[in-house]
């Protein structure tokens, strides 16, 4: 898998089995994922694409977070990840809650050599720890429709988001398991904006992601400085 690092596909398959605790390792995911699955959303909607029937590809699904989410708003879904132990999580949680939903032990590359396009494709936390940055976004772009629409969230890497992200979540507040990321692999967002430029997809917004410390709660806003969410359309 060339765009998959094996190290970190183990790390996260570690957590599986408590993937859907809300109180768990992926606590932090579970207060995120409405503000970042509705910021989609509306983009989705103000791009004209009905969600009933949309093909939509989540790439790096962990155990099905997003996924679900995107699921019961009525879109055909996909999801892909190199855990073998995430997409086992994932597969049973969905079945339990009665949803479709197409889960597959898989890289993006794998899918598009296959020749498949989905409408939307997103990427949520996952290109920090991917392998081959470009090669990870060209693989996105060569999954997305012409006019299609692909999401990604990340960590940007500034001063800020390694004393939050990195010393903050997880040395202080313990809020994800000690070593879930590496702060070298964050990425800017003007960088982010190249590669994908280089993958043959247009920037067309983004929101920064703010989480209170106080009660989790999470929040959009215009402070990209830590977490944010980009969209970009492939032409």
């Amino acid at each position: 898998m060339g765009t998959v690092s094996a190290a970190e596909a183990a790390k996260f398959g570690a957590f599986a089995e408590r993937w859907w605790d809300p109180e768990g390792p992926m606590r932090p995911l579970h207060r995120m994922n409405p503000l970042r699955t509705g910021w989609i959303a509306d983009r989705v909607a103000a791009a004209g694409l009905a969600w009933a029937g949309l093909r939509l590809l989540d790439v790096g699904c962990g155990a099905g977070l997003a996924a679900e989410a995107f699921a019961r708003r009525g879109a055909s879904v996909t999801a892909i990840d190199a855990s073998a132990e995430a997409i086992a999580a994932a597969r049973l949680h969905a079945e339990q809650g009665g949803l479709a939903i197409d889960y597959r032990i898989a890289a993006p590359e794998d899918l598009a050599a296959e020749g498949a396009r989905f409408d939307v494709v997103v990427a949520l936390e996952v290109i920090e720890h991917v392998a081959d940055r470009d090669a990870f976004l060209a693989a996105l772009a060569a999954l997305t429709r012409p006019g299609g629409r692909v999401f990604l969230s990340t960590l940007n890497r500034t001063a800020r988001s390694f004393l939050l992200a990195k010393l903050g979540a997880e040395y202080l507040l313990r809020l994800l398991p000690v070593g879930t990321h590496d702060w070298r692999g964050f990425v800017t967002p003007a960088e982010l904006a190249r590669a994908l430029r280089r993958a043959g997809l247009a920037v067309i917004d983004s929101a920064g992601m703010t989480m209170d410390p106080l009660t989790g709660a999470w929040r959009e806003s215009r402070d990209l400085s830590v977490n944010y969410l980009i969209a970009a359309r492939r032409g």
